[in-house]
C-alpha cells in the first residue's frame, strides 16, 4: 500500500546526489584548465571544432532529454497508454534530413551560429530576427526546465525547492562558463549514462515488485493501456499515428535540424562525416530513451492501476507522480532514489548548459562581433565566457519568475514550440527556396510568429475557459524543446468547429502548421517583391532538391532541370565577394584572424577532406 505521508532522501540518497553535483563541476574545470585552457572562442564555443562522434551524439541526446521528458513520458503512458510510442517513427525522417540536407550546408560554409546561415542567404535583418527569435525562446524555456524537476521532487520528497534550483543553476553555470563546450559534452556523455542508469533501476525494481515483465504487460493490456496504430486522420485528435509520427517530423526538424544548441554540436566535430554519423548514432539511443519511458509508465501502471496516487490526492499533478512512484518503489533501497533524483537533475542540467553555450555563442557571433570586427582573440574569449555567466543567473531569474506563473508553466512550454516552428521554416525558405528574397523572409517569420501564438494563446485560453477540460497541467506532455500545449478535451466533447478547430489543433502539428506558413508567406511576399537571382545568390546556401531527388539522371540533365552551378568547382563568386567583410554581406569575424587560408575563403575541407561538387538550385 503507497504511503500517504512525503517519504524522504536518507544520507546516502544526499551523498549521490551531491556526488552528482561535484562530477559534473569537475569536468568543468578539468577541462578549463587542460588542453588550450579555454583561451579562444574557437576553442571555447567550437570546442576546437575536434569532437568525434559518440560523445557528440550522447550529447545531442542529452541535450533533448531533459527531466521535464523523464517526468512526463511516463505519466503520459500513465494515463492515457502507449499510443506515444509511435513518436518514435518519427525519429526516422527527423534524423536523416538533418544528416544529408541540414548538416552539409552548414558544414561547408564553416559557420559558429546557424543564423550566420541567414545573413549568408538574405541579409543581416533577418540574420538579427532570427537570433533574437531564438534568444527569446532558450531564455523562457530555461528557467521551466530549471524550476519544474525541482518542483516536482519538492511535492513528493520535501526536498527543498530552491535549494535544489541553485545547487543546479550554479553547478551548471560554473562549469559551463569555465570549461565552455568541450566541458558541455563530456559533461552530458556523464549524465546520459546517469539518465540510463536511474531509468533502468527504477523499471528493474519496480516490474520485480509487480511480479515480473510479464505481469505488468498482462496488466497493462487488461487496462486498456497497449493501444493498437491509431490511422485516424484527424488533426484534432491529440495523439494519432499520424500526428505523432508525421507531426513529429517537423518537430525533431526544428529541434535537430536548425536549433543552435544541436547545430553548434554538429559543427564542432571534427569532420563533417564524423558529423553525419553522430545523428546516425542518436537515432538507436533515442529509441532506447521513448522505450524506457514508456515501460516505466507500464510499471507505474502495474503497481497502481486506476487507483493513482494523483486521485488519492498523495500528489498534486500528474508530473509529480513519478518522483512520487520512484520513492514508493525504492522504499527500502536507500541509495536508489538519489540515483533517479541524480538521473532527473542530470537531464536538467544537460539541457540547461547547452542552452547556456548556445546562447553566449549566438550573441557573441551575431549581435557583437559584427560590430566590433577588431575585437581580440583574449577579449572576445573573456567575454563569451561572461556571457555564458550571465545567461546562468538569467536562468536563475526565469526559475523564479516560473515558481510565481504556478499554471502559466504551461504557457512558457507552448512559446518554447511556438517559436521552434517559425525558425524551422525560415531556415527551410532560405535553403529550398531560391527566389526568396529577405522582405519575404522577415514577413514569413513575423507571419508564422503571430500565426503561433494566436493559435497557442487562442487555444490556451480556450481550454482554461471551457467546463469539461481536464485542468491545464495535469496531462501535458513536456517532451523537452518540443513540449507545447496538450491538454485533452474530454471524449464526449462534439467536434469543435471554425476558430474552436484551429484552436482544438493537436500540439504535435504547432511546427509544422507554422513552419508551414512562414514558407508561403516567405514565397508570396518574395514574387510580389522581386524574387532573388540566381546570380546574386551565394555558393552554397541553397540545397539542390531536385538534384539530390533525380540523382540516377546524368549530370547534364540535372544541370538543365536545375539551372545548377557547381560549388567547388567555381570559386569566381567566392573571390567577388570576399567572406570576411564589415559589409552586411557577411561580418565573419568567427574565427581566429590568423588561420590565413581558411580565411580567405569560408567554404574549405575539413582536415584532407575532399568536397563532392554541391549543385546549387536556383530555379523553382
Amino acid at each position: 500500500v503507497a504511503m500517504a505521508t512525503k517519504m524522504h532522501f536518507t544520507t546516502v540518497d544526499y551523498v549521490i546526489f551531491a556526488l552528482l553535483l561535484v562530477a559534473s563541476a569537475g569536468i568543468g574545470l578539468f577541462y578549463a584548465f587542460s588542453g588550450g585552457r579555454q583561451r579562444t572562442t574557437q576553442e571555447f564555443l567550437m570546442a576546437d571544432r575536434s569532437m568525434s562522434c559518440l560523445p557528440v551524439s550522447l550529447s545531442l541526446l542529452a541535450t533533448f532529454q531533459s527531466a521535464v521528458a523523464i517526468l512526463g513520458a511516463p505519466s503520459e503512458v500513465y494515463t492515457f497508454g502507449t499510443q506515444y510510442w509511435f513518436l518514435g517513427c518519427s525519429y526516422f525522417l527527423g534524423l536523416l534530413i538533418p544528416a544529408h540536407v541540414f548538416i552539409p550546408v552548414f558544414y561547408r560554409l564553416r559557420l559558429s551560429s546557424a543564423y550566420e546561415y541567414l545573413e549568408l542567404r538574405f541579409n543581416k535583418t533577418v540574420r538579427i530576427c532570427g537570433t533574437v527569435t531564438f534568444i527569446f525562446q532558450m531564455i523562457i524555456y530555461m528557467g521551466v526546465v530549471l524550476y519544474a524537476p525541482a518542483l516536482a521532487l519538492n511535492a513528493a520528497t520535501g526536498f527543498n525547492l530552491w535549494g535544489a534550483v541553485l545547487a543546479m543553476g550554479l553547478v551548471c553555470t560554473l562549469y559551463t562558463a569555465l570549461g565552455g563546450l568541450k566541458a558541455v559534452i563530456w559533461t552530458d556523455v556523464f549524465q546520459t549514462v546517469v539518465m540510463f542508469a536511474g531509468q533502468l533501476a527504477v523499471i528493474v525494481v519496480g516490474a520485480g515488485q509487480a511480479g515480473g515483465m510479464a505481469e505488468v504487460w498482462r496488466k497493462a493490456v487488461n487496462g486498456s493501456r497497449v493501444a493498437g496504430l491509431d490511422l485516424n486522420p484527424d488533426p484534432l485528435e491529440r495523439h494519432t499515428f499520424w500526428t505523432l509520427g508525421v507531426g513529429g517530423v517537423f518537430l525533431m526538424l526544428a529541434l535537430y535540424g536548425v536549433n543552435q544548441a544541436q547545430v553548434q554540436r554538429y559543427l564542432s566535430s571534427r569532420t563533417e562525416k564524423q558529423a553525419i554519423m553522430s545523428c546516425y548514432v542518436v537515432f538507436p539511443c533515442q529509441q532506447i530513451v521513448l522505450c524506457l519511458g514508456c515501460l516505466m509508465g507500464l510499471v507505474m501502471f502495474a503497481r497502481y492501476g486506476e487507483d493513482s496516487p494523483l486521485d488519492r490526492g498523495y500528489v498534486q499533478t500528474k508530473d509529480q507522480m513519478v518522483v512520487y512512484f520512484v520513492m514508493d518503489v525504492f522504499r527500502d533501497l536507500p541509495g536508489l532514489p538519489g540515483l533517479f533524483v541524480a538521473c532527473l537533475f542530470s537531464g536538467a542540467l544537460s539541457t540547461i548548459s547547452s542552452a547556456f553555450n548556445s546562447l553566449a555563442t549566438v550573441t557573441m557571433e551575431d549581435l557583437i562581433k559584427p560590430h566590433f570586427p577588431n575585437m581580440t582573440e583574449t577579449k572576445a574569449t573573456f567575454l563569451s565566457k561572461g556571457l555564458a555567466l550571465v545567461y546562468g543567473l538569467v536562468c536563475l531569474a526565469m526559475a523564479y519568475l516560473a515558481s510565481l506563473m504556478g499554471s502559466v508553466l504551461q504557457a512558457a512550454f507552448s512559446i518554447f514550440g511556438m517559436i521552434g516552428g517559425p525558425l524551422l521554416g525560415l531556415f527551410c525558405l532560405g535553403m529550398f527556396f531560391p527566389c526568396a528574397n529577405s522582405t519575404g523572409a522577415v514577413l514569413g517569420l513575423l507571419a508564422g510568429l503571430a500565426m503561433a501564438f494566436w493559435v497557442g494563446i487562442g487555444s490556451f485560453v480556450m481550454r482554461a475557459s471551457s467546463p469539461g477540460v481536464v485542468p491545464p497541467l495535469n496531462n501535458t506532455i513536456f517532451d523537452n524543446v518540443t513540449a507545447s500545449v496538450g491538454p485533452v478535451l474530454q471524449t464526449a466533447t462534439p467536434r469543435p468547429v471554425g476558430l474552436e478547430a484551429l484552436y482544438s489543433l493537436s500540439y504535435m502539428w504547432y511546427s509544422a502548421h507554422n513552419s508551414t506558413t512562414v514558407v508561403l508567406v516567405g514565397l508570396v511576399v518574395s514574387l510580389l517583391t522581386g524574387p532573388m537571382k540566381e546570380k546574386d545568390l551565394r555558393p552554397g546556401t541553397v540545397f539542390p532538391v531536385l538534384g539530390t531527388l533525380l540523382f540516377f539522371l546524368p549530370e547534364r540533365y540535372k544541370e538543365k532541370l536545375c539551372c545548377a552551378t557547381a560549388l567547388a568547382s567555381e570559386p569566381r563568386d567566392v573571390q567577388a565577394k570576399p567572406y570576411r567583410t564589415g559589409q552586411t554581406d557577411g561580418a565573419f569575424a568567427s574565427e581566429d584572424e590568423s588561420e590565413g587560408e581558411e580565411a580567405q575563403t569560408k567554404i574549405v575541407p575539413s582536415s584532407g577532406q575532399t568536397l563532392p561538387p554541391v549543385v546549387q538550385e536556383t530555379a523553382l
